[in-house]
């Protein structure tokens, strides 16, 4: 097996890729795909809220595609304060078995909730 290149975190990182299941693996790169994206998102200048743009939720929808979905969804929101929430909806589904259809809908009340506060910053438009 080759050497691991980087920094001491990053050939953790890798370690710990390489030993898990290709589901979970497939898992973590969905959680370190919204980490990166809560960073990269420029807030654009406007006057009011924005809207969200629904997708439809395919009827075998998987927690990451999901994540992804209601990211899309709901792009103006800020997912740093998101974080906490959807790390434990996320475990509560990988490590606790509990449905993805359950954690689902959770993350779909948890994306409309932060919304709802979103659009509280603009009373006159609402």
């Amino acid at each position: 097996m080759s050497r691991i290149q980087g920094s001491e975190s990053e050939r953790r990182l890798v370690r710990s890729f390489r030993a898990l299941a290709a589901a979970e693996r497939d898992t973590l790169l969905a959680f370190a795909e919204f980490l990166a994206q809560r960073g990269a998102a420029t807030p654009e200048p406007h006057r009011g809220p924005r809207e969200p743009v629904p997708a439809p939720r395919p009827s075998t929808e998987s927690v990451v595609a999901a994540i992804k979905r209601l990211s899309k969804t709901y792009a103006m929101l800020d997912r740093g304060p998101m974080l906490n929430e959807t790390s434990a909806l996320m475990s509560a589904h990988v490590l606790q078995g509990r449905s993805a259809s359950e954690v689902i809908d959770d993350l779909e009340a948890l994306f409309a909730r932060h919304y709802r506060d979103y659009r509280a910053k603009f009373p006159s438009e609402g």
